[in-house]
């Protein structure tokens, strides 16, 4: 009930990945055959990519992790020699929240928009914020939290009015949310492969064509120069993969995750002393996100996992964390409530059963632990 935090690699994926873990095991940047079995997966999972996305092959770069991804935007876009303006939100990943703070360091400034109650995003202020000198602005697609989808479309009109760089963290809305590049038209995005099937360890940056940005690491000429170290191959081949199946089942996976998240979270609701925190609509298929009146999610975190539940009292980032969410703060909860608060997140691998047996702890759980 986790799988926002992780996913486990699917069989197909391994499948594809097993050959390139053993026999074709070369370098991509070596001439003999060896090597180039391994340049021509590199670069027909590349093209798979840009197939599903609708882009070219030449704006697919493979990183390490959206981290990594999100990283590179913020540090890399900036003109060093002027002092740039960027605005972002305050409910973003800390992959954006920290490298936001690195470039503060240098003299850039930024600017962190507010939400509303269900976590979407405010556009006039979004509008009002932007100065001649903002260079980009960074608004994840899908919270990794509270499960809002964000307007994308309508933040990146904004953005292509002013004529200003527009990225966005879609790591928790891909494979969970149907789109393509072409259509939301946005400058910059970011892939986690492990949050949908793929192993943990690689990642992907769309780059527009066009889009003026600095190499990430210097070395070798690996992604063309942008990013260097030599490539995680039957990584690379497993994100392609798994890309592929979540456009292949996309609306089937997100009709079932759906309707059973609807399910899970009216069986919740009926348990005293259980909040639902953000939309009701334009949210993740599978996420849930409730605070505990009373109770301590780290014991009910603990308690369930005594039943072989995983559950998460928050984003897996944070885990450890004595501070109140801040995605909960920005939407107006309690610093109380915020400290109480756990995230389930489904996927179309669970079940109706597995569902009815976590409301059931749950409850018992709500029980027991009260004012405790």
């Amino acid at each position: 009930m986790d799988n926002a935090a992780t996913t486990k690699i699917t069989e197909n994926v391994l499948k594809a990945m097993l050959p390139y873990l053993r026999e074709n095991y070369g370098n991509a940047s070596a001439i003999y055959s060896l090597g180039q079995k391994s340049r021509a997966a590199i670069e027909n999972s590349r093209i798979k990519i840009a197939e599903n996305l609708k882009v070219k092959p030449s704006e697919i770069y493979f990183t390490s992790s959206g981290s990594e991804s999100d990283n590179w935007v913020i540090k890399e876009t900036l003109n060093p020699r002027e002092k740039n303006h960027i605005i972002s939100s305050k409910i973003e990943h800390p992959a954006i929240l920290n490298s936001l703070k690195s470039v503060e360091r240098f003299g850039n400034e930024t600017s962190l928009i507010s939400v509303d109650e269900e976590g979407f995003v405010n556009l006039d202020e979004l509008s009002e914020k932007i100065k001649d000198n903002t260079k980009l602005i960074s608004i994840m697609f899908a919270n990794n939290e509270i499960g809002t989808i964000e307007p994308i479309s309508e933040i990146s009109k904004i953005a292509r009015e002013k004529n200003i760089l527009f990225h966005t963290d879609a790591v928790q809305a891909m494979g969970n949310v149907k789109f393509n590049l072409k259509d939301i038209d946005v400058d910059m995005l970011s892939i986690s492969g492990h949050k949908l099937g793929a192993p943990k360890g690689i990642g992907i940056l769309y780059i527009k064509e066009g889009v003026e940005i600095s190499p990430f690491i210097n070395g070798g000429e690996q992604e063309r120069g942008m990013r260097a170290s030599t490539e995680n191959i039957a990584s690379i081949v497993g994100i392609a993969k798994a890309i592929e199946d979540a456009y292949a089942n996309m609306d089937e996976n997100i009709n079932y995750t759906s309707d059973l998240r609807d399910y899970t979270i009216e069986k919740l609701l009926n348990i005293d002393g259980i909040i639902f925190n953000g939309p009701i609509d334009n949210r993740l298929p599978g996420n849930i996100n409730i605070t505990l009146k009373d109770t301590k999610p780290q014991t009910m975190v603990q308690y369930l996992d005594m039943y072989d539940i995983c559950v998460s009292s928050g984003s897996a980032c944070a885990a450890g964390s004595i501070n109140p969410s801040h995605v909960l703060r920005a939407i107006g909860r309690s610093e109380e409530d915020s400290l109480s608060t756990l995230r389930l997140s489904i996927n179309h691998n669970n079940t109706k059963e597995e569902c009815d047996y976590v409301v059931e702890k749950i409850s018992e759980g709500m029980k027991k632990f009260k004012n405790r």
